[in-house]
């Protein structure tokens, strides 16, 4: 499961590197990196 997270956010922050041209932009994709986990913690849990 550890693999699993770690693997979902790095391509989180990847996409967020890769995607931000603004401060607005980096908040936006820092927010969505962490729904992503919080979405994996959450069916790891269940």
């Amino acid at each position: 499961m550890r693999k699993i997270m770690l693997s979902v956010a790095l391509a989180a922050g990847l996409a967020a590197v890769a995607a931000c041209n603004t401060v607005q932009g980096a908040g936006e994709d820092v927010s969505a990196a962490g729904d992503a986990v919080s979405d994996a913690a959450r069916d790891a849990k269940n």
